[in-house]
């Protein structure tokens, strides 16, 4: 019997249509080999000149706010409380950055736009909203208005919708970044960390340390640097992130529309959520200075309940990236782009690291390096498969960009594929055809057999010839057939 088409009878590996031709690399990503690289190039960007230029004044800008802020800090309250409170407020900010990242494992996010929210948070929104906090706190006294009006409405409001600039922006201009709602709480979590660490600044260096050592010696300085990390580090280190989840909630739904109401309406309710989240906690802060029970009331009996069920929220979006991943897959299956194994082993975690400890005993680090990468690229492309069902591309521009980052996709998956297919002795030479395995036997005889109800080994498939390019708008949203 005559072997598939892309099919090396003799060593039971498949053989993609990949040509040196590519893009070449950019050197955002490293593959295992020169020869992936190529094949796993992203297409040339356009206007890569205007793209600098807008890099460089979105990054100077934000180290502006930045290196102004520092000036502000040292030069109004002393460089020794700077210094402490850079010290102190950095303490948990690797522990939320890890658990930011951790929740997106499954297709993890660009650094520069994980460096770019932070820098936000931590620069801009600090910076406007120190101005317009001050700014309101003059107003107020100037009005005879107390200042809990401040923390209580000013800065709910300014603080919360600072924080959320930085993600919207990213979602206005580069809308792919966005891939549902664990990037949008990726993103504003990270820029309410930026936030929360400047903040925290502020208050552990220079309210908490250096006016009371002013006053009453460096002993009691550093009791009250303690008391107020226990309060906002420890016990409360959650909240920023907590109340601007709130909004991450939002732009992630409108991140998956294409009704622009949603668009449109989603971010609004979850900003105004955040803003009142956060003002009811200022709230309860102000009410304990008079009687503290109020604030641990507040903390057990409202923002936990709230923290845990976000958090159980989170963990459980994370798992439906996974079982989005099996299902859209499924009709790339059907093509015989993957394998049914190939699209069982992406539905969870513990699969995905089975995965990869195999291509790694099968084929080395190169094997581990490529199936890591397959997987990244995989959940891409069903999230791109999803988007298109949604009909989140919906002008000629868009479509064209989700069509060719399809083939680029697949092309880089058929090449990751080559480094660790049909080197595990345990498994008999086969490949998928979309609908039945072709098997050698040991006779040397090729068979065709029906896949059975569970898969149960990895094997290669038959990459179908590349479809011509469809007219702009025929066939749309589904620019092959893939049922």
């Amino acid at each position: 019997m005559a072997a598939p088409q892309g099919w090396d009878a003799a060593g039971g590996d498949v053989v993609p249509n990949v040509t040196e031709a590519a893009a070449p690399d950019t050197g955002e990503q490293r593959y295992p080999t020169a020869a992936l690289a190529l094949a796993a190039a992203p297409p040339a960007k356009r206007s890569d000149r205007r793209r600098l230029w807008t890099l460089i004044g979105v990054m100077g800008g934000i180290a502006a706010c930045g290196v102004a802020l520092l000036a502000f800090f040292g030069f109004s309250g002393g460089w020794t409380a700077l210094v402490i409170g850079v010290g102190a407020a950095v303490i948990p900010v690797p522990l939320l950055v890890s658990c930011f990242l951790w929740l997106d494992r499954y297709e993890p996010e660009p650094v520069r736009y994980l460096v770019f929210v932070f820098g936000w948070g931590a620069c801009v929104a600090t910076g406007v909203a120190l101005v317009v906090n001050t700014a309101g706190g003059v107003l107020a006294d100037k009005l005879g208005l107390s200042d809990a009006i401040v923390a209580v409405v000013v800065a709910p409001f300014i603080e919360e919708s600072m924080k959320a600039l930085g993600p919207v922006l990213l979602l206005w201009r580069r809308p792919r970044a966005f891939s549902g709602l664990i990037d949008g709480i990726v993103y504003c979590g990270l820029s309410a960390t930026g936030f929360a660490m400047v903040e925290n600044i502020l208050y552990l260096g220079y309210k908490g340390y250096a006016d009371t050592a002013e006053q009453g010696g460096a002993v009691k300085g550093a009791a009250a640097l303690v008391g107020i990390f226990i309060v906002r580090i420890l016990m409360t280190g959650f909240a920023h992130p907590l109340f601007t989840s709130m909004t991450a909630i939002g732009l992630g739904t409108a991140s998956r529309s294409s009704t622009k109401a949603v668009k449109w309406l989603a971010p609004l309710a979850g900003l105004l959520l955040a803003m009142l989240l956060h003002g009811s906690w200022n709230l309860m802060s102000v009410i304990a200075a008079a009687k503290p029970i109020i604030l641990l009331y507040g903390y057990f009996s409202v923002m936990m309940p709230i923290f845990l069920c976000m958090v159980g929220f989170a963990l459980w979006q994370r798992a439906a990236e996974g079982r989005l991943t099996e299902r859209m897959l499924t009709e790339y299956a059907r093509a015989g782009w993957f394998s049914p194994p190939e699209v069982a082993s992406l539905g969870t975690l513990g699969r995905r690291l089975s995965a990869r400890r195999w291509a790694k005993r099968v084929a080395g680090d190169p094997g581990a390096k490529a199936m890591k990468a397959f997987q990244f690229d995989a959940t891409k492309l069903a999230l791109l498969r999803d988007g298109m069902r949604r009909g989140l591309d919906n002008t000629p521009a868009r479509r064209m960009e989700a069509l060719a980052e399809e083939r680029q996709l697949l092309t880089a998956l058929a090449a990751y594929r080559q480094v660790f297919v049909g080197r595990d002795p345990q498994a008999p030479m086969a490949v998928w055809d979309g609908s039945r395995y072709h098997i050698t036997f040991p006779d040397g005889m090729v068979r065709v057999l029906a896949a059975p109800p569970t898969p149960v080994v990895p094997v290669p498939v038959v990459v179908p010839p590349p479809p011509p390019p469809p007219p702009m708008y025929a066939g749309y949203p589904y620019p092959y057939t893939y049922r």
